[in-house]
């Protein structure tokens, strides 16, 4: 498999090599030793989400501040997704820095999203599968969330109708308010994070 840091810093593209033959096509999806070299530290796995989406539906802003921060591997088992990644942690270099790219079950492609950073998608297929591997199990008092919709960060959904959407994520707080209510990660606290999980051989 490829595995490339994007050019928002603590996020990874993985691109798996098919084996293609008669039968179809096999993937290699996930290699803890790969990813661990490609980040310099050891990702572990303690808890895995599925989720599943009608077309039109947004999810996010999320993210996950404190000790309890997660890293997340995030692919689309089915379906297709714009998915975008937001650099949310408080003194960063590349605060509200964004990535966009597109996961669909044709590509397996797959992004390793590092602890603090906010994440969204759009749902661009009925019956569009999201599957999650989290470093951390969830704990929803670490938990922020950021309006999707927020003009300040004007993410690029390209939307003609309405999205679907839920309650939470609705009513969330805008960029603006996260920061003067002291909701977000800082990027100190992510960094120290990392150095607490060393690589393993």
């Amino acid at each position: 498999m490829e595995i490339r840091e994007l050019a928002l810093p603590d996020l990874y593209l993985i691109v798996p090599h098919g084996h293609p033959d008669d039968r179809g096509v096999f993937h290699e999806s996930f290699r803890r030793d790969k990813i661990s070299e490609a980040i310099g530290r050891t990702f572990t796995i303690e808890q895995s989400n599925l989720s599943i989406s009608h077309k039109g539906v947004l999810r996010g802003i999320h993210g996950v501040r404190g000790p309890m921060s997660q890293a997340k591997l995030v692919s689309c088992l089915r379906g297709a997704v714009m998915d975008i990644v937001i650099d949310l942690r408080v003194g960063s270099p590349t605060f509200g820095r964004r990535e966009v790219v597109w996961l669909d079950h044709r590509s397996v492609r797959s992004l390793y999203i590092s602890e603090g950073l906010g994440h969204a998608f759009l749902a661009l297929e009925d019956d569009t599968v999201m599957n999650y591997h989290c470093s951390k199990t969830y704990v929803a008092e670490a938990v922020y969330t950021v309006r999707p919709l927020d003009p300040a960060l004007a993410l690029p959904w390209g939307l003609t109708d309405d999205p679907i959407i839920s309650d939470n994520d609705r009513s969330a707080p805008t960029l603006g308010e996260a920061l003067d209510r002291g909701l977000l990660p800082t990027y100190a606290e992510c960094k120290e994070l990392f150095g607490r999980v060393p690589v393993h051989a």
